[in-house]
């Protein structure tokens, strides 16, 4: 099968550009994840990949490129669950939870109206291996973008993501770049439709950080090794998903979903998180 795969790179050039972008989708989901994760934006994470479904339709609607249609939705849908959680007493899980449930039904609206369910189904669930020349150019370029973004800008997202009160003390504008990482979510979010489509997009922004974030202690070195699983991931899953015929998405899912399930038992933080307890449990005893 390795042989097929590889054979397959030589001779298909769609196969080519699936490597590719699962690959840069991979790194740019694993980095921007780590921040999703320290800040407790799982749920976030959730709603703008599911948000951005409306944008989608509506750009097939009005014959327009997906990505612009989706990431006006997706800003759109981080804009309002911030100001609801900013200007009212609704907590953060249930202004996600309304804009998430209103954008979803919006979606499933303006599907039906768009009467392309072929290529919305891909939509929703990833068809990498349907991914143009140009498709791959753009992740790639968006994928840079967001990496650069993060390397100039590290100091403070990090500062905001560990302690937003001393930054706020320090001058630092912690809503700018609460907004800023907003901006990187979506763009991931949009790149990653791509592979896994919006249903599972999620999976790429949390497994390979939360998989991480078990092993390390920086967070340089968490986004390090987040977007080398995230990588990792995306080959085996399109290895998989094409030598056997199944989808793709899906595999990429599931392998690094197989990364973090043997790393919770094996990481060095587990085994003293657990000894930890286990010493608790006899002291209470």
């Amino acid at each position: 099968m390795i042989t097929e795969f590889i054979d397959g790179l030589q001779q298909f050039h769609f196969l080519q550009n699936a490597l590719i972008t699962a690959i840069a989708i991979g790194i740019v989901a694993g980095a921007v994840g780590c921040f999703i994760i320290l800040r407790g934006m799982s749920l976030m994470g959730d709603a703008i990949s599911h948000a951005v479904l409306p944008g989608v339709a509506l750009s097939f609607i009005l014959g327009i490129n997906f990505f612009i249609g989706a990431i006006v939705f997706g800003l759109l849908a981080s804009v309002l669950i911030t100001y609801i959680k900013s200007n009212s007493i609704i907590k953060s899980d249930t202004a996600i939870g309304i804009t998430f449930s209103s954008f979803l039904a919006l979606g499933v609206i303006l599907i039906g109206v768009a009467k392309s369910s072929t290529d919305l189904f891909h939509i929703l669930f990833g068809n990498i291996l349907a991914v143009q020349d140009q498709d791959m150019w753009m992740t790639i370029g968006i994928g840079v973008a967001v990496l650069l973004v993060i390397v100039l800008l590290f100091r403070p997202l990090l500062l905001t993501s560990f302690d937003p009160v001393l930054a706020q003390s320090m001058g630092v504008r912690v809503k700018a770049y609460h907004y800023l990482l907003m901006v990187l979510l979506t763009l991931v979010s949009v790149t990653a439709m791509q592979s896994v489509g919006t249903i599972l997009i999620v999976a790429m922004l949390i497994t390979p950080a939360a998989t991480a974030y078990l092993y390390t202690n920086s967070l340089w070195s968490m986004m390090l090794l987040s977007s080398g699983l995230g990588a990792l991931a995306s080959i085996l899953g399109l290895f998989i998903g094409y030598s056997f015929n199944i989808a793709v998405g899906s595999c990429i899912v599931l392998t690094s979903a197989v990364f973090f399930l043997i790393s919770f038992f094996i990481a060095p933080k587990q085994r003293k998180n657990r000894h930890a307890l286990s010493t608790h449990k006899r002291r209470n005893t």
